[in-house]
């Protein structure tokens, strides 16, 4: 079983930045994609981006890509997510999730960490 913790949520203005930072503990998650979703009030969980061990990545939207950067270290096991420009409608909790071994299947999740963006 895989333990995640994201830190890194707050409350930000319009256009500013924000670094989130997940921790995985229980196993090396060398066989995991690593992934962040996020939950807007009144929304489903959406897809935000992935990254794999070999640090190949991929993102929900272009404006998310153009806008956002995941980054993984595999030596310590965690995940970021760097946010720029952030608008109000990129308020959200933001969860940190893997997937099974070898797989596409999301199956960890973090508790999520709430991200808020003032207009």
């Amino acid at each position: 079983q895989v333990q995640l913790v994201e830190s890194g949520g707050g409350l930000v203005q319009t256009g500013d930045s924000l670094r989130l930072s997940c921790a995985a503990s229980g196993r090396t998650l060398s066989s995991h994609i690593m992934g962040w979703f996020r939950r807007a009030p009144g929304k489903e969980r959406e897809f935000v981006a992935s990254i794999r061990w070999s640090g190949d990545s991929t993102y929900s939207t272009e404006s998310m890509k153009g806008r956002f950067t995941i980054s993984r270290d595999n030596d310590k096991n965690t995940v970021n997510l760097q946010m720029t420009s952030l608008k109000p409608e990129d308020t959200a909790v933001y969860y940190c999730a893997t997937t099974d071994p070898g797989t596409n299947i999301w199956s960890n999740w973090g508790q999520g960490t709430q991200v808020t963006v003032s207009s």
